[in-house]
């Protein structure tokens, strides 16, 4: 089918609840993707997500009451409770953030309505469900509002709902407003990802497990359920990769209609002078704070590794990461000291004072503070994952060591209290960035380590992974910029191995080699920009609008 013969929306609505909202890389799907869809449909493209700020002022939106001013007074006279302005990203497309504590009243009403139209089972709620839930609910109010207000059957209209936390709202539109077509993306399935986290096998066994079995076996029944039934009921069903869409078969019993793979714009990426001045200072930065830390007098030569993501430590591959710094400490092969970082924000507490102490000296130091491996404290130093590992492989990051091992446990915002660096001015300084990830559904940490020409390590178990064996067309090498790793449910020692010989190996090669990587891994990342990617949401919208279009004219001819 080519691009003319492709039906397109006249109006998309899209809810997340990363709208406006930066938890995780559902935040950088959307708000990277927002520019494309605003350039190509001028202020039809309407995100909506949840007003956590309140009163507070959002660094994520700007209000603008000139924008609807008439459809909003409309809006809060019937109950509504909502901000329009515009989502503070490229593009700046418009955003609407819903306040749902009111509906919190009427919840036990709202999942029976959802139990007798779409058979979901709400009955386990816990945690987050409702709190997503009622958010969901107030999204699709929302649109309904808008809908009616100003819009009519003649007009195309997309409702895109990411996540089980927006299925609630997509079975309402179903329900309310038939005549909109529905778009549902499961980043990854809330199931698939808890077996996963719960240390059992995920893939060797994929197409034994019952999803609503395991659901009830893990305590995942409600989440589980609207996810399953969003799947069932909406007109496309999409996920983000091949093996997610595998996992969406065997546990959600509906297979994908779509893939949409992450891309994203390289605009956050410094050009030129101003990149080697911000790698040159990132650089120092990190080694400024290791050798604060440990009182060591590390210098530029040193090579820097990274790993960061969510604190899911099996699932993001922390364990795999640190098992391969420890063997690393013997391998013989090594031809520089490896300073390596592990970025996931944990139960942080507050930046230490003594290192903070030490870096506002300007003196150097040639004994290690207490504690040499993390720069922030923990409220729970004892029982935490990291920590646990470190202290079981007997790493302390000792003077005579040439791997040295940091955690940084902390949001990486230019806040921190002690590197005050942007993940984004942090992550360029790296000269290798490992993501041995065992459950990554996409996996956007390593495309925005590429971007900024750094390469990486990866597995085939993450869909990016996957994707740049594809581009390759065979294995990925680190020398074409992306190591991809096989990585299966029992081979944990092989992937440790792996990845030791792959940072030993890099830190052999000369100047050419290590530019070599360097700029294919750059060349990487501009063949997963949204110019190329939009492509498959334009197919998703056409599947669901004609799958809309199909129903509606059933409905009539049975009227």
């Amino acid at each position: 089918m080519t691009g003319k013969d492709l039906l397109f929306p006249n109006y998309i609505f899209e809810s997340s609840w990363e709208v406006c909202n930066k938890v995780g890389g559902i935040y950088t799907v959307l708000s990277t993707r927002a520019k494309t869809l605003q350039n190509k449909m001028a202020d039809h493209i309407i995100f909506i997500g949840p007003d956590c700020w309140q009163e507070k002022e959002s660094p994520y939106f700007a209000e603008d009451i000139s924008l609807f001013s008439d459809w909003r007074k409309y809006a809060q006279e019937n109950g509504l409770k909502l901000k329009i302005g515009r989502w503070k990203v490229p593009g700046e497309p418009i955003a609407i953030l819903v306040d749902f504590q009111d509906y919190f009243t009427i919840k036990d009403e709202i999942y029976a309505k959802l139990w007798e139209n779409f058979q979901v089972d709400s009955l386990h709620a816990y945690g987050d469900y409702d709190e997503a839930s009622m958010f969901s609910y107030a999204a699709g109010l929302v649109v309904e509002s808008f809908y009616n207000y100003y819009l009519d059957s003649s007009v195309k209209v997309i409702y895109h709902a990411n996540e089980w936390m927006t299925g609630l709202g997509l079975l309402y539109i179903r329900h309310q407003l038939p005549q909109i077509a529905t778009v549902f993306t499961t980043h990854a399935t809330s199931i698939g990802r808890s077996i996963a986290g719960n240390n059992k096998p995920l893939y060797d066994y994929l197409f034994a497990y019952n999803g609503d079995q395991m659901a009830e076996e893990l305590n995942m029944q409600s989440k589980h359920s609207i996810e399953k039934q969003t799947a069932k009921y909406v007109d496309c069903f999409t996920t983000v990769s091949d093996i997610t869409a595998k996992e969406c078969l065997e546990l959600l019993d509906k297979p994908v209609d779509v893939v949409l793979p992450n891309g994203f714009e390289d605009n956050f990426v410094p050009q030129g002078s101003e990149f080697t001045k911000k790698r040159r200072l990132a650089r120092k930065k990190l080694v400024d704070v290791a050798n604060a830390l440990m009182g060591t007098d590390l210098d530029d030569d040193v090579l820097i590794v990274s790993t960061s993501g969510r604190y899911e430590f099996r699932n993001k591959g922390v364990d795999v990461y640190i098992e391969a710094m420890n063997r690393l400490l013997r391998d013989r092969n090594l031809k520089k000291k490896v300073l390596a970082f592990i970025e996931v924000p944990g139960w942080v507490g507050e930046p230490r004072k003594d290192l903070v102490e030490r870096l506002n000296s300007g003196q150097k130091f040639d004994t290690p503070l207490e504690v040499p491996l993390i720069t922030h404290w923990l409220h729970n130093m004892t029982h935490d994952n990291v920590l646990g590992m470190l202290k079981y492989l007997d790493m302390w990051n000792r003077n005579e060591d040439h791997v040295k091992l940091i955690f940084l446990p902390c949001y990486l915002m230019g806040d921190d209290g002690v590197l005050n660096l942007s993940y984004y001015d942090l992550v360029l300084g790296n000269d290798l960035c490992i993501y041995p990830s065992y459950y990554e559904p996409w996996g956007y940490t390593p495309l925005e380590a590429v971007a900024f020409k750094v390469p990486c390590i990866t597995t085939d178990l993450a869909g990016f992974g996957q994707w740049a064996n594809q581009v390759k067309g065979g294995n990925s090498e680190i020398i074409d910029g992306v190591k991809v790793i096989h990585r299966t449910d029992y081979n944990y020692s092989e992937v440790a191995d792996t990845i030791k010989d792959t940072v030993s190996e890099f830190s052999s090669f000369d100047k050419a080699s290590v530019t070599k990587a360097r700029t294919n891994a750059g060349k990487l990342s501009k063949k997963a920009l949204w110019t190329h990617f939009i492509t498959y949401y334009y197919q998703a919208y056409d599947f669901a609008l004609r799958k809309a279009a199909d129903r509606m004219k059933e409905m009539n001819s049975t009227t």
